[in-house]
């Protein structure tokens, strides 16, 4: 069994992998969905790991969370698939219906992409999830001050993740929240 620099085992994902459930799309996987299913919701994963962004993929696809999923790599490529700028300019209009976001990123930090997300009148009402390593009081009160929806440890184990992801996905991206 090998580890992750998260501490995650790798042979959970390296499993899925060969048994087809994670396909993977280059370095991250953008986007991760059910494809030939016509999906209304939508997700954008802000994460700077790229096994954490495989495991959240192989836990929706495990949970049957049914959405469209977008990754931007660190908080100032999520502000601008926001602001639908740079490379995200021809990005159709619209907003993701929850944003998962982590803290710990560079060049532009989570708690300063929650900010901006929660300062701006376009953008405010999009639920935004912390999912983080960071177990300090101070993030996590810092962050429900400035807007997040739910502040949420990002598990250890494989099996604990699927199912966080799956109540994550249960609780805010039901079709009665997106309709």
């Amino acid at each position: 069994m090998s580890l992750h620099p998260t501490g995650r085992n790798t042979a959970d994902v390296s499993f899925f992998t060969r048994q087809g459930i994670l396909k993977r799309e280059g370095r991250h996987r953008a986007p991760c969905f059910l494809k030939g299913v016509r999906l209304s919701r939508h997700l954008l994963i802000v994460e700077d790991n790229a096994h954490d962004v495989e495991l959240a993929c192989a836990a929706l696809e495990l949970s049957n969370v049914q959405c469209k999923v977008s990754v931007a790599r660190d908080g100032a490529e999520a502000l601008d698939f926001l602001s639908r700028r740079g490379a995200y300019a021809g990005r159709p209009a619209g907003q993701p219906d929850l944003i998962l976001l982590d803290l710990n990123m560079p060049r532009v930090n989570g708690h300063q992409v929650l900010c901006a997300i929660k300062g701006d009148a376009a953008l405010r009402e999009v639920p935004v999830v912390i999912f983080t390593t960071s177990n300090l009081s101070q993030d996590r009160e810092a962050c429900l001050a400035c807007g997040a929806d739910d502040y949420l440890l990002k598990p250890e184990g494989f099996a604990e993740f699927v199912t966080t992801i799956n109540q994550l996905g249960r609780r805010w991206l039901t079709a009665d929240r997106c309709a």
